[in-house]
């Protein structure tokens, strides 16, 4: 069983991103329990929605069941999210297990990536679900996307990993072999052509971006004069 925790809106222009702030979260809970991995989700940019830079939530994937576990994981998080508060972010933080998700919250999720939504709505649905939401400062708005992201991330079928794995550690030119033994379940290209060998080069000195796919951890790639060329999704 899987236990999402979900952040939104912790950051400034000046400050470290929410991605790294989840690294941090998850480092601390990965004491205890095991981490999966953490997804980026793409949220609705618009005009009436105020973001740092590009709307994005991340989701911490954690291998656990239980309301004992679901309220431990919130308290951890909570706590290393009031340490570490950027003045001017607007933070919310949601926790769910797997089982608590339903199509209303997948449907949320979906919502939240094509229209501009209240906090209202969100806290009204999380407390009929009897999810873990709050906010964490500033206006609250992240609440809105950390509960988003619960719903997007129990797809299995959205964002890209920031962080599965040992991929992080993979930078520069990759052989597959060496990806797959570092978590990613699958290299394949875009027309779904399965690779078992080659290597993967690298695009601007960073790690690849592999992405959930029907639960998956998927390395999308293209070819592109021989060469193979990883894409990022989302």
């Amino acid at each position: 069983m899987t236990i999402y925790i979900a952040m939104d809106d912790t950051d400034s222009l000046e400050s470290r991103g929410t991605g790294k702030l989840a690294r941090e979260v998850a480092r601390v809970i990965s004491a205890h329990w095991h981490v999966f991995g953490i997804t980026r989700h793409q949220l609705y940019v618009h005009p009436d929605i105020l973001y740092t830079s590009h709307n994005s939530c991340a989701v911490i994937h954690v291998d656990g069941s239980g309301k004992e576990t679901v309220d431990e994981l919130f308290s951890i998080a909570e706590g290393v999210m009031r340490s570490d508060f950027i003045a001017g972010s607007d933070p919310g933080l949601c926790v769910a297990e797997a089982s608590a998700v339903t199509p209303a919250l997948i449907a949320y999720g979906r919502d939240a990536q094509v229209t501009v939504l209240n906090q209202s709505a969100a806290r009204s649905l999380a407390k009929n679900m009897s999810i873990h939401l709050i906010g964490l400062g500033g206006s609250e708005d992240g609440v809105i996307g950390a509960l988003a992201g619960v719903g997007l991330a129990a797809m299995g079928n959205d964002g890209r990993y920031l962080s599965v794995g040992s991929v992080r550690s993979l930078t520069g030119p990759v052989a597959v072999e060496d990806l797959l033994r570092a978590g990613i379940d699958c290299v394949q290209t875009l027309d779904g052509v399965v690779l078992r060998d080659g290597i993967v080069m690298e695009v601007e000195g960073k790690s690849v971006k592999p992405c959930p796919l029907n639960g998956k951890v998927v390395l999308l790639v293209k070819i592109e004069n021989g060469a193979i060329i990883p894409v990022k999704r989302g």
